[in-house]
């Protein structure tokens, strides 16, 4: 069983900076890849952004491209979302998930990927 805390939402303004927090437990955390997705009021769960077990490959939607960073530290089996230059639409809840390996270009975006799911934290972005 895995345990996945997500912390650091909040309220920020558009332009403005955060970075999440996901901590994990239960399973030896180098031995997964790694997900971020959010999902805002009344639509579906996105992929957002995704790190392999080794930290060598990272992946990006479109839409957060350059703007956010995604990285992991086995020290603390932690996993970091840095977003930047945040826009009103990236107003969501963000959850982190682990990664049912190997994870490829084709199904790291997909929800079936990841098997377990942290609880969420609110991001919003103010105009």
């Amino acid at each position: 069983q895995v345990q996945l805390v997500e912390s650091g939402g909040g309220l920020v303004q558009a332009g403005g900076s955060l970075r999440l927090s996901c901590a994990a437990s239960g399973r030896t955390f180098s031995s997964y890849s790694m997900g971020w997705f959010r999902q805002a009021p009344g639509k579906e769960r996105d992929f957002v952004t995704a790190i392999t077990t080794s930290g060598g490959t990272t992946y990006y939607a479109d839409s957060v491209k350059g703007r956010f960073t995604i990285s992991r530290d086995s020290a603390s089996n932690t996993v970091y979302l840095q977003m930047n230059s945040l826009k009103p639409e990236d107003t969501a809840v963000y959850y982190c998930a682990t990664g049912v390996d190997p994870l490829g270009v084709r199904s790291v975006s997909r929800v079936p990927s990841y098997d377990y799911w942290g609880q969420g934290t609110q991001v919003t972005v103010s105009s």
